[in-house]
């Protein structure tokens, strides 16, 4: 019997770890499960059946002009309703990379950007 991969967890590199923390929690409906360190470095964020990690770094792994000229997603989410999500994210004022499109494959999806400029797209049909 092969092994099953049951998760991903995504890390997500952050400056500003209460900062990163009250973004997910009060935009993205996120809560925290728990944080590391003293002070905290390290964080795990969760909604759902999702779970990220918050990893606080002194400066960008990735170029941002890079990041986003490229689109270069963080974390790819997928979720049951993607229409009543983005009506909930609009609804907490949360800022759009990309507003939610139907692409030509009939996937739905949209693109927010945290408060680092890490890139989160949310898709569902």
């Amino acid at each position: 019997m092969k092994p099953v991969l049951v998760t991903a967890l995504p890390q997500v590199f952050i400056r500003d770890m209460a900062a990163a923390c009250a973004f997910y929690t009060a935009s993205l409906g996120f809560s925290v499960r728990y944080t590391y360190g003293e002070p905290p470095f390290y964080a795990e964020v969760a909604r759902d059946g999702v779970r990220l990690n918050l990893r606080c770094l002194d400066a960008p792994p990735i170029d941002p002009a890079l990041r986003d000229a490229r689109e270069l997603l963080t974390a790819t989410i997928l979720v049951d309703d993607i229409a009543a999500l983005f009506a909930e994210y609009q609804a907490a004022g949360v800022s759009f990379m990309q507003l939610l499109l139907t692409k030509p494959w009939g996937a739905r999806d949209f693109i927010v950007a945290d408060l680092d400029g890490n890139l989160l797209l949310f898709a569902g049909r």
